[in-house]
């Protein structure tokens, strides 16, 4: 079956842009999403095209696949996201607003030279710039309550490094790489020497997440969106998979899930969007309703005879089953669905009221009403 190439996918992955992402994310706040339908209903096609127009809109986008991210542990999710969005270009940006602040315009130092070297070549590397810089690291990063304070002294390190100043030796560079991958083998003594209090866990892992969305942002991005395909690979998959769950890890999959939703008001300048076969919803004994603690928060209890374009589990094949696909897309639609709503009332007997034919899409339901998410 080849996957669905519009209709559906491209009114919510607008829908989503437009409700979402132009304003309610980019204000601070915080979404979780699920998208799902059978076999070609163009799930992956809607996150590739979300993702897409998310970085248009100066979003920082991760694009994962449970079939090779490990979702049980969250500290492997926060890996992934970290590869994804490159944190490392990103402190450049940081060191380059360093730069700004003191007076320098980045543009005009050469690309072989760091900061440092250019102050040097023209004899200005002194005490006194030497203490600016590392002021400027300190409000950047240390004196941040949004920031780990592990973190940030992992970015303040990374930056000084790419400034010149302090200097960051190699064995100290390839350190920090390691702690933030969490590699095995690191040893706590050894991170204390550099000032980290504490390795990257599967329970500290979503705090981490949000100092590096809060960098993310000192970087000049919107925010981060972050789409993780594949999930029905939960219920058991091919052994040729790369990745496959026991029960345990399946359960703890659920669990790592279930915590990011009861978190996500911990979390700013964010949208995780889920996408996943039917599989996942109807499988009673390995999908999502075998784990209650997760489905309970997860489901749409309450449905209407048009569909609801805000709930939390967008199924892409009853949108495509609706009558006038894409009707309340834009506000003259919906102040036509508002009006039709207004004359709503008994008629004679026999007679049939228009909002009983309704089969439009729901989007006068606020935002914060029944949503996953920080309101």
């Amino acid at each position: 079956m080849r996957e669905n190439s519009g209709g559906g996918p491209d009114i919510v992955a607008r829908f989503w842009l437009e409700q979402y992402l132009d304003a309610y994310i980019a204000h601070g706040a915080s979404k979780i999403k699920f998208i799902t339908g059978d076999f070609g209903a163009g799930k992956s096609r809607c996150l590739r095209q979300f993702l897409s127009e998310a970085a248009q809109r100066g979003y920082k986008t991760a694009s994962l696949s449970a079939k090779s991210t490990w979702i049980h542990d969250f500290k492997e999710i926060f890996a992934s996201i970290l590869n994804a969005v490159d944190l490392t270009a990103c402190l450049g940006n940081c060191a380059q607003k360093i730069i700004a602040e003191m007076g320098y315009s980045p543009e005009e130092i050469p690309a072989d030279m760091s900061f440092t070297d250019y102050l040097t070549d023209k004899g200005l590397f002194d005490p006194i710039t030497r203490r600016e810089l590392r002021s400027q690291l300190n409000e950047m990063f240390f004196k941040n309550p949004r920031i780990d304070k592990s973190f940030s002294v992992c970015a303040g390190l990374m930056t000084g490094g790419i400034i010149g100043y302090p200097v960051l030796e190699p064995s100290s560079q390839a350190l920090l790489t390691a702690w933030l991958t969490s590699e095995k083998g690191v040893r706590l003594p050894t991170l204390r020497k550099l000032g980290l209090s504490s390795k990257i866990t599967r329970h500290n892992a979503r705090h981490m997440l949000r100092s590096l969305v809060e960098i993310l942002r000192i970087a000049g991005y919107t925010g981060l969106v972050v789409g993780i395909d594949d999930l029905e690979i939960l219920t058991g998959g091919s052994f040729l998979e790369e990745i496959r769950y026991t029960k345990m890890r399946r359960e703890d999959a659920y669990e790592s899930i279930r915590e990011l939703i009861d978190e996500i008001d911990t979390l700013s300048h964010i949208m995780f969007v889920f996408a996943f076969d039917r599989e996942l919803a109807d499988n009673e004994s390995a999908g999502l309703k075998s784990y209650q603690a997760l489905w309970m928060r997860v489901q749409n209890e309450i449905e209407s005879r048009r569909f609801n374009l805000f709930a939390d589990i967008i199924d892409l094949d009853k949108l495509a089953g609706a009558d006038t696909p894409g009707m309340a897309e834009t506000p003259e639609a919906l102040a036509a669905l508002e009006a039709t709503e207004a004359v709503e009332a008994p008629g004679p007997e026999g007679a049939v009221n228009a909002a009983d034919t309704d089969t439009d899409f729901d989007t006068d339901t606020d935002i914060g009403t029944g949503g996953i998410g920080y309101e």
